[in-house]
């Protein structure tokens, strides 16, 4: 499924007031992070999205397909896949195991390929959650980051929608940049509300709201960056000592001074 950029439209914030910015664009392999203080507008920001809005909503935007409203757009099948959601509280209730509900949706999706599809899939979710888990294994036994690793690694691998939203998944309990750094690598239009420093500078821009509107916009600065690598090796400091206690290992100062901590691949 093609999609060049989808188109934010504003409205209004909670008073009323027109938003300050009018317009804007996230186009494909983007990724766009929803920053501000708790109850400013994000999550209705990305529940707009995710209903592809023609004003119907209390902030009165719309939301654009490459320029046209969903349900006048050229490809009519676009706009049943359009998103996909990944957050900080999703688990599955449905009785099956994880290769039979694999199987299912990577033949919902005409993937060519599904039984070598959803071995990778299943890599990328053990990848994801540290603990391992197999195909046989039924969706109500997973933890809730494994049940996050699978839906992040469904959704880059089989499903098909060209926007991905994704709430808070700092909070998810699995490893958060290599689950962005998976989704951003399929070419797809991603929207990140985050309070993680490191998350939204990763990020090629970011939207500020503020009293429910869409305040400012910012493109991440040269500086941004270097700051940002420096955060991902302290990042991956903390992911190795939470993993050396995790696994029941003592740790001592001296070890960490001689550990060599690589910078996380750009995306």
């Amino acid at each position: 499924m093609m999609l060049e950029k989808i188109t934010i439209l504003g409205g209004k914030d909670k008073d009323g007031i027109p938003e300050k910015i009018q317009r804007l664009d996230v186009r494909a392999g983007e990724v766009l992070a929803v920053v501000g203080p708790t109850g400013s507008g994000k999550s209705q920001l990305i529940a707009d999205v995710e209903q592809y809005v023609e004003e119907e909503t209390l902030t009165g935007r719309s939301v654009l397909i490459d320029d046209q409203p969903a349900d006048k757009n050229d490809n009519k099948g676009l706009s049943r896949y359009l998103v996909a959601q990944v957050s900080q509280n999703m688990n599955f209730v449905i009785d099956m195991s994880m290769e039979e509900f694999l199987l299912m949706h990577a033949e919902v999706r005409a993937i060519k390929n599904p039984r070598q599809t959803i071995k990778d899939v299943l890599s990328i979710t053990n990848e994801l959650s540290g603990e391992p888990v197999s195909l046989s294994v039924n969706l109500t036994q997973l933890s809730g980051g494994q049940s996050r690793a699978l839906m992040v690694a469904d959704v880059a691998l089989i499903s098909n929608s060209p926007v991905v939203l994704i709430d808070e998944i700092e909070n998810a309990g699995i490893d958060r940049l290599q689950a962005l750094q998976i989704l951003t690598g399929q070419g797809k239009i991603v929207l990140v509300v985050s309070h993680d420093p490191t998350l939204i500078l990763l990020a090629g821009k970011r939207v500020i709201m503020k009293n429910g509107g869409m305040h400012k916009v910012l493109v991440t600065t040269p500086e941004e960056e270097n700051i940002s690598k420096d955060l991902i090796k302290i990042d991956k400091k903390f992911a190795h000592l939470r993993e050396q206690l995790r696994n029941g290992n003592s740790i001592g100062a001296e070890k960490l001074k001689k550990e060599e901590f690589t910078a996380w691949p750009k995306f």
